[in-house]
């Protein structure tokens, strides 16, 4: 059984127009983990009418990003004339690569009636060999998402990417990757094998889990796995349903240049990345 290597509390930061969000990394002294960038959680929260918040108009270049909607609704729209809304379960996994300007707001709905939202921003980098690829996007709704029941019922795993507990999941990755929303009923226990090399998370979405057979991890917590051979283990000794966001990926090992929405490998990489939005290259929002 794979041990837990750390423990990383969420903290509170305020993004886009002004809405908060729980986040592990990056922050202070830990600015990543590879090839993961940004991992944020907003909500859960109840939101009066007119209240919910989202990101306007901002670009990205050089990584992935992917929105998970848990409760709630984002609408998507970006220079390339794209756009989706995303509902409860969906996902949209967006390459940036060469560079994109998009925005995620809250549906209409939302905006009028209010409501819960709850979701998941995650940032994953991409190999310096496909930074400037074109960007590409997969909109993936809840139902082509593979539900796997274990432990006699009392765990459901749903499996957004890579291959896991013999089910595939519907997302193409440029990075090998798995993304999986594990929920345990009480006294289930979540079992899997993942590749030794790979940086394996989970985050705590309801809690608290135990982790690693001994290690107790609360909500809004970020579990880092050793890497070592074994099985992860996620088990609920607990009364409460619980539940975890698995995220495992394959490192690259690659120099990180950042700032802001941009990761590259060389800062001069960074500073053309900013020249090609301010003047336009990136394109803009049609409305």
């Amino acid at each position: 059984m794979r041990q837990v290597q750390r423990l990383i509390a969420s903290q509170s930061v305020l993004e886009g127009e002004g809405f908060l969000v729980h986040r592990p990394f990056p922050v202070g002294a830990l600015s990543s983990i590879d090839p993961f960038l940004l991992i944020d959680e907003l909500g859960p929260a109840e939101m009066a009418p007119g209240q919910a918040k989202g990101a306007p108009d901002h670009p990205h270049r050089g990584f992935q990003t992917i929105s998970y909607v848990l409760e709630g609704g984002v609408v998507h729209k970006d220079s390339q004339g794209h756009s989706s809304e995303l509902g409860p379960g969906d996902v949209q996994w967006m390459i940036a690569g060469d560079g994109v300007v998009h925005s995620e707001m809250p549906t209409a709905e939302l905006l009028q009636k209010g409501g819960r939202v709850h979701s998941f921003q995650i940032w994953v980098n991409l190999p310096k060999a496909r930074k400037r690829m074109a960007p590409q996007y997969q909109d993936i709704r809840a139902s082509e998402v593979p539900r796997v029941v274990t432990d006699s019922g009392l765990v459901e795993t749903r499996v957004i990417a890579g291959a896991l507990l013999g089910a595939q999941g519907p997302t193409q990755t440029v990075v090998p990757t798995v993304m999986a929303h594990v929920i345990l009923q009480a006294n289930g226990e979540w079992r899997a094998e993942l590749p030794a090399t790979w940086n394996v998370l989970a985050y705590v979405i309801q809690g608290p889990v135990v982790a690693g057979g001994q290690t107790e991890a609360s909500r809004a917590t970020l579990i880092q796995f050793a890497n070592e051979g074994g099985e992860i283990a996620i088990r609920n000794p607990f009364h409460e349903r619980t539940e975890v966001l698995v995220l495992a990926a394959q490192p690259l090992r690659e120099p990180v240049a950042r700032m802001g929405p941009f990761v590259m490998n060389e800062p001069r990489e960074l500073h053309e990345a900013y020249e090609d939005f301010i003047s336009g290259r990136m394109g803009m929002i049609h409305r």
